[in-house]
């Protein structure tokens, strides 16, 4: 007899917990049981994957080389299991969606919006989390896509233009629909005292790099690791200023961005994916969405981006369009 499914889920089980006990109280089965089902696997594979010498249970040399390949067949499987479930009209489906926390501030919404607007029959499975573990959770098929900025990437993740992020001075707006006031010298700052993310935040860690880079270390009056308690705060507090992405200030009308002199490095904002991952239908149509999204709010496009895509982007977003509204629709003005 061949090895089964359950076979690869109990040895893997046994290598995680490193103890015959917890992973059969983990599986819900009889430790007796489990021992058996490996002795099967073993038996089936002909070679010994488990040391049971010591204290700890340890995956021998050639239970490692099978882990890693029953890792890959379970991954495998489950995105056949996603691609079965997945219907392309897009009328039921699934997204598991990761960002970096500036995101959630002022893209998460929109998109949202746009998403459920156009396919309320989606479930979205929203996590805000550092660009490590997006990355990391791409590669180990926990996740279907990311939000995140350019740089090194993991083996296998693919990372495709979104736009670019730019960075300017944040103060209450006094008077709202007023021209945007001219550029401040990067050397006022000097005097300003500022409410910033907290260190952790790789957008402080950027900011940081700036008044380093320009000789300078504006007073910091206030340290949060929420964007909306650094708006709330700015609102009320007109004394105070903060440095965060202008697209944020689009959806608060009581707060304004000033541009500086020279300005802030703008970033690449990338859409993650893993290599030669199953690309559901949900997958694609968000992919599409996201894009029409940040052309229709105005962010600038991506660096080295080529316009030449978007026909095809708007074509997904017609296509979309038709399904939803029926061929009496497409055919309107």
């Amino acid at each position: 007899m061949g090895p089964e499914l359950r076979h690869l889920r109990y040895l893997i089980a046994v290598a995680e917990h490193g103890s015959f006990t917890r992973a059969a109280e983990e599986l819900r089965i009889s430790q007796p049981t489990l021992s058996q089902q490996i002795r099967q696997l073993e038996r089936a594979v002909g070679a010994r994957l488990l040391d049971r010498s010591g204290r700890r249970v340890r995956l021998t040399d050639a239970g490692g080389a099978y882990v890693h390949y029953a890792r890959r067949a379970l991954r495998d499987l489950a995105a056949a299991d996603r691609a079965v479930r997945d219907v392309a009209d897009l009328s039921r489906g699934s997204l598991r969606l990761a960002m970096t926390p500036t995101f959630t501030a002022y893209l998460l919404g929109p998109l949202v919006q746009e998403l459920h607007g156009r396919h309320p029959g989606l479930t979205l499975d929203v996590r805000e989390m550092a660009q490590d573990r997006i990355e990391a959770g791409l590669a180990a098929d926990e996740l279907d896509l990311g939000i995140a900025f350019e740089g090194p990437h993991l083996p296998g993740i693919t990372a495709t233009g979104l736009f670019t992020e730019t960075l300017s001075l944040v103060v209450t707006a006094h008077a709202p629909g007023k021209s945007p006031p001219p550029p401040l010298p990067v050397g006022a700052l000097a005097e300003q005292r500022l409410a910033l993310l907290s260190e952790d935040f790789a957008t402080r860690v950027h900011i940081d790099g700036y008044f380093a880079r320009h000789g300078i270390s504006p007073p910091i009056a206030v340290q949060a690791n929420s964007i909306q308690a650094l708006t709330e705060i700015v609102r009320r507090t007109p004394a105070l200023a903060t440095v965060l992405p202008d697209a944020i200030t689009d959806d608060h009308p009581h707060l304004t961005p000033v541009a500086l002199d020279p300005p802030l490095p703008a970033r690449r904002v990338v859409l993650l994916r893993r290599d030669n991952a199953y690309q559901s239908a949900a997958a694609r149509a968000f992919t599409a969405l996201a894009r029409h999204l940040v052309r229709e709010r105005g962010y600038p496009p991506a660096d080295g981006d080529s316009r030449a895509g978007q026909p095809d982007e708007e074509g997904d977003m017609r296509a979309a369009d038709e399904r939803e509204d029926g061929p009496a629709a497409a055919a309107g003005p």
